[in-house]
């Protein structure tokens, strides 16, 4: 069964000796070079719009990257991934969630973490494109919960030009990786997180007055507060806790019907043990998890690592050897 019982991460720089360090290191000293994208804005159904960033080379296999929460196509997980994907004969294609590319998006509503409509319009684009036989989807943290609710939901209706799909970091239980960005070590994620998105609920209030009230910012103390004031209902969602039971992808691993990975570390900051659903994948015939001993939340970086990053050689390697046993 697809339970990986031994990661094949090497283990980080020594320097890097702790989950914290693994997390933040690579996301400060790493630069992801010579990535050129070419920018496409696609409208949605509802009226809004998306910004797609290719790297276009003519290659008949895409990867398509879904980041991770209040990051963007620029982050350099995705750049890197997206150049490892093209230096080995594929396309890439990093598109960012609304309000994600450097532009506020039009409707009330925005992203989340399990808002799988975006990502269903933007395969669909693609595939109308005609150029791709064969398609992968790549998520990091929120992005991976993305790409596996989408798996799960869609089922066997899955465009069977897409092969296989990998998460990393991805926190599949939401209401646990909230708990856990409250805890006290986690302060410096969820302060950089909260600017972000307070910055981001001002905005919306200017766009539609009266439909938040902005004054509760000051009083949230818990991520849960900041879900049930403002993530739930500007996602349609009554409560948090619908919001959490609805977004979280492991509620939707059993309807996976594609190879899908899911590599969590053991030491990432802000999953805990309900984000690693190891009794899932002892029986789903599609569905692998792989425990790394470390790597961070979005880092593994490991010893030795020059251009790539262990997770980019992860991904690929996964997605190119599922594809050779079709």
């Amino acid at each position: 069964m697809p339970l990986i019982e031994r990661s094949s991460f090497p283990g980080a720089p020594r320097w890097q000796f702790n989950g914290h360090l693994q997390t933040l290191a690579p996301g400060i000293l790493r630069r992801v070079k010579g990535i050129d994208y070419q920018r496409e804005r696609i409208e949605t159904p509802d009226g809004d719009f998306l910004d797609l960033d290719w790297l276009l080379h003519g290659n008949p296999r895409l990867v398509i990257l879904t980041h991770g929460l209040e990051g963007s196509s620029a982050g350099q997980y995705i750049r890197g991934t997206a150049r490892h994907f093209v230096q080995n004969g594929w396309d890439a294609l990093a598109w960012n969630c609304r309000s994600c590319s450097g532009e506020m998006n039009r409707r009330f509503r925005m992203y989340h973490h399990g808002d799988t409509e975006d990502i269903d319009t933007v395969v669909r684009h693609t595939l109308e494109t005609g150029r791709y036989e064969t398609v992968v989807l790549v998520g990091y943290s929120m992005g991976g919960n993305i790409t596996m609710k989408y798996f799960g939901t869609k089922g066997a209706d899955l465009a069977p030009q897409i092969k296989a799909g990998v998460a990393f970091s991805s926190p599949c239980d939401i209401a646990a990786g909230s708990d856990a960005l409250d805890r006290w070590d986690n302060y410096i994620y969820k302060k950089r997180f909260m600017a972000f998105l307070e910055r981001k609920m001002h905005l919306k209030n200017q766009q539609f007055p009266g439909k938040l009230d902005v004054s509760k910012l000051k009083d949230v103390r818990r991520w849960h507060d900041f879900d049930e004031w403002f993530s739930a209902p500007i996602c349609g969602y009554a409560s948090a806790a619908e919001f959490h039971r609805n977004a979280s992808a492991k509620n939707f691993l059993a309807g996976i019907r594609v190879p899908t990975l899911l590599v969590n570390a053991v030491n990432d900051p802000i999953l805990t043990p309900e984000c690693f659903p190891t009794e899932i994948a002892e029986t789903h015939p599609y569905f692998y998890f792989e425990l790394s001993p470390g790597g961070g939340h979005c880092g593994f970086r490991a010893r030795g690592d020059r251009e790539s990053s262990w997770s980019e050689r992860r991904a690929l390697e996964f997605c190119e050897t599922q594809i050779m046993r079709i």
